[in-house]
């Protein structure tokens, strides 16, 4: 029985003919949840048993009952958001995901279009997947982030550093751009993330060493912390660990662009998760979905404690954030439609380069955004992701941000967590050459 009918279907999955968990939870537990058949073993004499000759019984045991970390109202506003954005944008499908920063628990996970466990006849195929875990895709610009982490935490530059930013940056075998022509920018590091510069982004991780096969093996390394190229510890079915290449592979090409996410992939799990690791102080917290079992006996048994690693500073962790900050507060920033009146908000949008599972080559786009609030005392992250939106913008700011405000909005108020009223020290994102 699924009485909510579609919501989180993508995190339950469904029961098969045979009785069994056939996705989601219901497959990855589907042991611990079914019990144990019984038997009765008698004799019998012309299909009826003999009374007289006894009989042995082993009773049923009943399974257990699993309580997820899913808040319900949450997860429904994540999924009435995303819904209505995917139809909106004439997309093929969207993710929405909110984590609790603190103990990386899953407070929602919503995939558009979805389905109904209860009526399978009536489900498209296609649907019958938790793509936020299972779709692995290049994120673009959200993962620029990790790029400033690197470059912060191994001290090759401040947000005050300036990064002159040319119209056209010539590496390797081609011209980089920016998703905009524009004259000359003169752009604080701050700046850099602000405007979301790809050429900024280039030269900045380009210190990371004296040469740049060592800069791309520094960059790596944080990748990998964060758990790019890695399961997110759901142990989820299906679940895909992303795309991402020893530093000794990267093409021409590669090592100037993972560092503003093309070339690289991952789920939109890993994704929040690269976030809720700067709001947590730069603590990465394994995400977890389920919050303990209630066996036949009524006894709960909590899940094992998710496991802890730190990524990056406290000091890094903490100038991210204001960084993040400017993206949305910021006039110059590309994340203004992520503004939540009253609150601190830190994110940062992301428009990718998407290659068509179809045909392997690139074809429409990957718009995302990605952040935390309140931003100087963080309690949750969400992480939106649009796939080949066909109608209106495709830019992330534009059509990810307003379902992160959506989503981030409720959030707050649902788990009650107060503005904290201390005004943001904003962080320069120009200098006068």
């Amino acid at each position: 029985m699924y009485p909510n009918s579609d919501l989180a279907a993508g995190i339950l999955g469904w029961v098969n003919a045979d009785g069994k968990g056939g996705g989601g939870v219901e497959q990855k537990l589907n042991t611990l949840l079914s019990g144990k058949d019984g038997k009765i073993r008698y004799a019998q004499s012309g299909g009826r048993q003999v009374p007289t000759a006894g009989s042995t019984e082993t009773p049923a045991v009943p399974g257990s009952d699993v309580e997820l970390t899913i808040d319900r109202d949450i997860q429904w506003a994540a999924q009435d958001a995303i819904t209505e954005q995917v139809t909106k944008s004439k997309a093929d499908r969207g993710y929405v995901i909110v984590q609790d920063t603190q103990t990386g628990e899953i407070l929602a996970m919503a995939n558009s279009p979805g389905f109904d466990p209860g009526d399978l006849s009536q489900a498209d195929p296609g649907t019958l997947h938790n793509w936020a875990l299972e779709d692995a895709y290049e994120p673009g610009s959200t993962a620029k982030v990790m790029s400033m982490a690197a470059v912060l935490e191994e001290n090759v530059a401040t947000p005050q550093t300036h990064v002159v930013v040319p119209n056209r940056l010539h590496r390797g075998d081609r011209l980089f751009k920016d998703d905009i022509d524009h004259e000359t920018w003169y752009l604080t590091l701050n700046g850099v993330l602000a405007k979301s510069s790809n050429i900024g982004t280039i030269l900045a991780t380009g210190q990371l060493g004296k040469t740049q096969a060592q800069a791309n093996q520094v960059l790596y390394s944080y990748l990998r912390k964060f758990g790019l190229g890695s399961y997110s510890g759901l142990d989820f079915p299906g679940e895909t660990k992303g795309i991402l290449a020893a530093p000794q592979d990267w093409s021409t090409s590669q090592q100037y662009t993972i560092p503003f996410g093309q070339g690289v992939s991952l789920n939109a799990m890993q994704a929040a998760s690269v976030y809720s690791t700067i709001a947590n102080g730069g603590v990465r917290v394994e995400p977890t979905l389920v919050r303990g079992t209630q066996g036949p006996d009524g006894r709960f048994t909590p899940a094992a404690k998710p496991e802890k690693s730190r990524v990056i500073s406290e000091k890094t962790a903490k100038t991210l954030a204001r960084m993040l900050e400017s993206v949305v507060d910021d006039r110059e920033g590309t994340g203004a439609k992520a503004r939540i009146p009253g609150y601190r908000v830190a994110g940062k949008t992301g428009t990718a380069n998407r290659v068509d599972p179809a045909t392997g080559k690139y074809h429409g786009y990957t718009s995302s955004f990605a952040g935390f609030a309140p931003a100087d005392n963080p309690r949750v992250t969400v992480y939106c992701a649009i796939q080949n939106a066909t109608e209106g913008s495709y830019f992330g700011g534009q059509i990810c941000g307003p379902v992160y405000k959506q989503v981030m909005e409720f959030a707050l108020k649902t788990l009650q967590v107060p503005p904290t009223g201390a005004k943001s020290a904003s962080l320069p994102v120009t200098f006068k050459p």
